[in-house]
């Protein structure tokens, strides 16, 4: 099966270290995505980067970094996307989140495939 049509996707940037209720702030927004049924949600951990104060996070072995950068994909409707804006307006406290209007095509695996 393939689906396509626009779609919303949402980045959200930032560090590994940032908590939510004693907790990877990064974790409780992904599930805050599942309990709102966005279509899925993915983290990936920077090897390398900096933000707005310009502090060089990396995961070299010589410079330890205990605060590597972490960006959040999500893709679904506007309509679902805005339904997770509120929390992430109340949990990120210093970051950064891009939304931009992409063009899906999705493959689904179909019984009997």
């Amino acid at each position: 099966m393939k689906l396509s049509g626009q779609s919303m996707l949402v980045r959200i940037f930032l560090g590994e270290n940032d908590t939510w209720h004693h907790g990877p702030l990064h974790e409780a927004i992904v599930k805050k995505a599942r309990e709102l049924n966005l279509a899925g949600a993915t983290v990936f951990r920077g090897i390398l980067g900096y933000g707005a104060n310009s502090r060089l996070h990396t995961a070299n072995v010589l410079r330890l970094s205990e605060d590597l950068p972490v960006v959040i994909e999500i893709v679904d409707s506007e309509e679902k996307i805005n339904t997770l804006m509120p929390f992430l307006d109340e949990t990120v406290k210093e970051g950064l989140i891009t939304l931009e209007k992409v063009m899906v095509i999705q493959y689904r695996h179909t019984a009997g495939n």
